[in-house]
Formats: structure tokens, sequence, C-alpha cells
């Protein structure tokens, strides 16, 4: 029987604290009394932030009546006049503490301005006291864990937020393989679980985010320990097709045991339309069930 999905709730949060994480990489801790009906769905979860162009309160539409009405919501966003439109941008949850209803969201940031978008600048200059919207949250890929022996997970620096939250659910008698592509050794950060993990680093460089083969060629030459594994790849979306070809056509993987998911692209904004690459992924996706 399949469970019923926790209802998406929409609310207005605000900031409550700020840390850098690494030297591109900065922590905003949101809160407020709407996370009261925050119901986790999976480790690599999901939300939709909406940041007022003002720098203000963010005007949202009334949020979907359900699931149903999840389309006409976004029809009514876009028909906002864009001087009131939100920028609306999707992000993993680091960390959620219920008690003290809190999230933790963890924003790269793009210091020589190379692919810094509203929400990386609002990151980088957000305070306590700032308001942003958060609708959600839902899961970050439609693959769930089958039977498996071990997990790898593969992403650049905007998949470390997954991995790292994954990691912290996982038991002591299980194993896990991270491969992380950074720009250099000062992006690398602490990861935390009780399992048995390997961490695998790569550092770019100067070669820019997404314009190296550099996560593909660490997964090729990684030696798989023994066993199924469950693959969990994301990041940048050309370089996740390019690991998620290889771990089905060269590992022998079944395609409904890698979960995967483009975060960014390296030519285009998150307001461009999918590519044909992109929605041939999904459909294939979503037709292996």
């Amino acid at each position: 029987m399949t469970a019923a999905r926790p209802r998406l709730t929409y609310s207005e949060l605000r900031v409550v604290g700020c840390e850098r994480v690494t030297p591109r990489m900065r922590r905003v801790t949101l809160a407020g009394d709407g996370l009261a009906g925050f119901t986790p769905v999976a480790p690599d979860q999901q939300v939709k932030l909406f940041f007022a162009r003002d720098g203000g309160v963010p005007e949202v539409p009334d949020p979907p009546a359900g699931l149903d009405d999840v389309a006409g919501w976004y029809q009514r966003y876009l028909a906002m006049p864009d001087e009131r439109r939100p920028w609306m941008r999707t992000y993993s949850i680091r960390r959620h503490r219920p008690a003290a209803r809190e999230v933790d969201v963890d924003f790269v940031l793009h210091g020589d301005g190379a692919h810094s978008g509203p929400a990386a600048r609002w990151a980088a200059a957000a305070r306590p006291g700032d308001v942003v919207g958060l609708y959600g949250p839902s899961v970050s890929h439609l693959r769930t864990p089958g039977r498996h022996d071990w997990k790898l997970f593969a992403g650049d620096e905007t998949a470390l937020p997954a991995i790292g939250a994954w990691l912290e659910t996982l038991g002591p008698h299980e194993r896990a393989v991270v491969v992380a592509e950074v720009a250099g050794p000062e992006e690398e950060q602490p990861l935390e679980s009780a399992a048995d993990v390997t961490v695998l680093w790569s550092h770019r460089g100067g070669s820019p985010a997404g314009r190296s083969s550099l996560l593909a060629d660490a997964v090729r030459s990684l030696a798989f320990p023994g066993g199924e594994p469950f693959a969990w790849v994301a990041g940048e979306a050309s370089v996740v097709r390019t690991v998620r070809r290889h771990l089905v056509n060269e590992r022998g993987l079944d395609r409904r045991a890698v979960a995967f998911a483009g975060y960014w692209r390296v030519q285009l904004t998150h307001d461009d339309a999918p590519t044909a690459d992109e929605l041939a992924d999904h459909a294939e996706e979503a037709a292996a069930g």
C-alpha cells in the first residue's frame, strides 16, 4: 500500500543565523511557526524558496489547494507582474530541527560573479530578520533505494547539503562511498555519519565548475566495494548525465538503482526551459518506475 503524501506547506520564515561552512558555502538558518507543519519526506528533500526582488517580504499567490492545483498555482505565479513576482529557487534542506521550528539551508556562493543568481546574492548578504518564503518539502528524485549492499553518492558542491543530510540518516551497519568535486581543499567539509563512509575529494583548481570531466573521471576510476550498490548523483545537469550513463552502460547498474538530479546547468539559468536531453532523462526516469 502506498503511503499518503504529506501535505506541502507554505511558510514565511526569518533568518535567525548565518555561518560560513567553507569559503564558498554559507549556511542560513531559517525559523518560523509555519515549520510546525513541515513533514520530512526524504533525506535529500528539497524546498522552493522565494526571494523578494526589493529585499522585503516575498509576495506569493495562495499556495496550491492540493497536488492537483500545483500547475494552476504555478501559472498564477508566472502571471504576476515582473516587478512583484519573487524569484523562486530550489534548495536542499541540510538539517531540520522540528522542536525549534528551524531548518538550515546551505548556499554555494560565487564570489567571481559566474553563475551568481538571485539566491546566491541573497544568501551572501543575508542577515537575521530577513524574510524568505518556503514551500515544500519534496524529494529531489524519482528513485528510492531497493535492496542494496552499499550506497554511492557523487556530486559537486551543490550536492553536498543533500549528501550530508543523507549520511546523517545512515546506521552503523551501513556502508557508503562519497565522490565529491569541489574547487579546492579549502572547500572540503566534515561529513558526519554513524555508517562506514569513505569520502573521496576531487579538486577542480582553476577549471570552471561544470566544465570539467573531473567528477565523471573520479567515478570511472573508483574501485567498487563488493555487493550491489544504490547510486545517488547530483550536480550540474550534463555532468550528472555523463555519470549516470557510465553507471548504467559501463558498470551495469540497473536504471532503478540510480537516482539522479540536475541541480544546475552551466549555460542556462533556473528560469530557462528544460533542454531536450533533460526532458528525455525525466521521461526515462518516470518510465523505469
